[in-house]
């Protein structure tokens, strides 16, 4: 059996199971209701969108954008949040950058959960970054990926430049 270290994951098996409520299942509307951002891995919110580091990333600086309101399809979109997701996702692409120097990104959306949505009901687009030779011997070898950097240092890395808010 492989082992790795992960002690930032000890307090997700740990907690104990919320119960299941209207509402109560996303993640997303979760964070929004509570003031907690850092907690929650808020870190930014817009008049219509969020930011979110994801708990699970694929690489570093792994992040998620979504609308604030609990919507599963595209065309419940508004004009409005459709526009303001956009143009948060550009921002942080542009803080990534500036940030983490990325040589490129992933950038997608999951509708339904057959298309690999882990939370279908509140639409969410993953932004990751990807360096050259950020896939090395470990997946090959050992069939696990590293991530190199905490939730709570890239938390501080994003959060310590305030991003201007998006155009109304």
């Amino acid at each position: 059996m492989d082992a790795l270290w992960a002690p930032w994951r000890l307090a997700y098996v740990t907690q104990p199971a919320r119960p299941s409520q209207p509402g109560n299942d996303c993640f997303i509307c979760r964070g929004l209701a509570d003031t907690n951002d850092r907690a929650n891995l808020i870190a930014f919110r817009t008049r219509l969108s969020v930011v979110l580091l994801n708990r699970y990333p694929y690489n570093n600086g792994h992040l998620l954008i979504a609308p604030q309101t609990h919507k599963a399809k595209l065309e419940e979109l508004t004009t409005d949040e459709l526009l303001d997701v956009m143009e948060t996702l550009r921002q942080m692409v542009r803080l990534l950058e500036e940030k983490m120097s990325p040589d490129g990104f992933n950038i997608g959306l999951n509708l339904g959960r057959v298309a690999g949505a882990g939370l279908p009901g509140h639409l969410h687009w993953h932004i990751v970054p990807r360096w050259n030779g950020d896939t090395n011997f470990m997946p090959v070898l050992a069939d696990v990926k590293v991530i190199v950097q905490s939730l709570d240092a890239l938390y501080d890395l994003l959060t310590s430049t305030p991003v201007a808010p998006t155009s109304e």
